[in-house]
């Protein structure tokens, strides 16, 4: 149990110690929160229901450093603010969304250098979002606000093991289509004691006429790692479809939210999510036909036999 008249070796209580102590003496970092904020959108086809896209909001930064750069929302931490509130009040200030639930992702801070104004540690946090509830407006030292679709591409893979090099490119495309930012990612693997861990370094793409500011590529590329893999524990990607649905409508957004290139295949994917759906009598037309409706089974939980 906590003595406060226990004294240390200089032979004070915890009163004194306190009573003695200034902060100003010892050199300290300042604290940032950064915001991705996800959603999966409609992607229309011609003649045929559209597919979906996973897509990240980001703002044009007003002001130095990076002025002119597209960035993940976020700022800095006052004194007497606690981590969430900072993040719900950027958030506001920023793109001027609210209402939008967040979880801490990662806490970015090994790259002491990552920030050029003074050593910053950042807590990133992340959310997947209703899209059509958002109406994202720039504001405070934000220039603009647009939603990016985000693409991770496979590209090559060479070696084994510790000398495993796998590279891939992210690309994000404005709605508008007017700003493409691309980056080259090499991940290589190195020994951590027992445990193999990935090492990623990020490259700006040559035709690129974009960059993200900050490390944010880095905390994007962690994003979409985080919701490849809450896909398969949780029903985060249900949260993205109506009350009844598809399983066609399912697959979409799973695909979406994986970033795949190529589709999954029918029977695979309802054979994996059959714990997670409950058929209904609903039907629903789709591609000119009528198609039966399914809903989130509220007593699926993960167990490792569903993988």
């Amino acid at each position: 149990m906590r003595d406060m008249n226990k004294k240390n070796r200089n032979g004070l209580t915890e009163k004194e110690f306190l009573d003695r102590y200034v902060p100003g003496d010892y050199e300290r970092p300042s604290n940032t929160v950064d915001m991705l904020l996800f959603t999966v959108d409609d992607v229309p086809i011609e003649g045929k229901d559209p597919n979906k896209a996973l897509k990240i909001l980001l703002i044009k930064r007003g002001d130095h450093p990076y002025m002119g750069c597209w960035a993940v929302p976020g700022g800095f931490v006052n004194i007497n603010e606690g981590l969430s509130s900072a993040c719900y009040r950027e958030l506001k200030e920023e793109t001027n969304v609210e209402n939008v639930y967040f979880e801490q992702l990662k806490t970015f801070g090994d790259d002491v250098n990552r920030d050029p104004r003074m050593r910053v540690i950042s807590v990133a946090y992340m959310a997947l979002a209703d899209k059509l509830s958002i109406t994202p407006k720039a504001g405070d030292d934000a220039d603009d606000a647009k939603w990016f679709t985000v693409k991770k591409r496979f590209i090559s893979s060479k070696g084994f093991g510790i000398d495993k090099i796998d590279t891939y490119n992210i690309l994000l495309t404005s709605d508008d289509g007017e700003t493409k930012i691309g980056y080259l990612v090499t991940e290589k693997f190195e020994k951590n004691g027992v445990v193999t861990i990935k090492v990623p370094s990020y490259r700006l793409l040559e035709w690129s006429k974009e960059e993200l500011a900050f490390d944010h590529i880095e905390e994007i590329d962690c994003a979409l790692e985080r919701l490849k893999n809450k896909i398969e524990y949780t029903p985060i990607a249900f949260s993205r479809l109506p009350k009844y649905f598809t399983l066609r409508e399912a697959q979409k957004v799973f695909e979406a939210i994986l970033n795949l290139e190529k589709p999954l295949t029918r029977a695979n994917f309802r054979r994996k999510i059959k714990k997670m759906v409950v058929e209904t009598e609903k039907e629903k037309i789709t591609s000119g036909r009528p198609a039966t409706c399914y809903t989130f089974n509220e007593d699926w939980q993960h167990t490792f036999l569903d993988e």
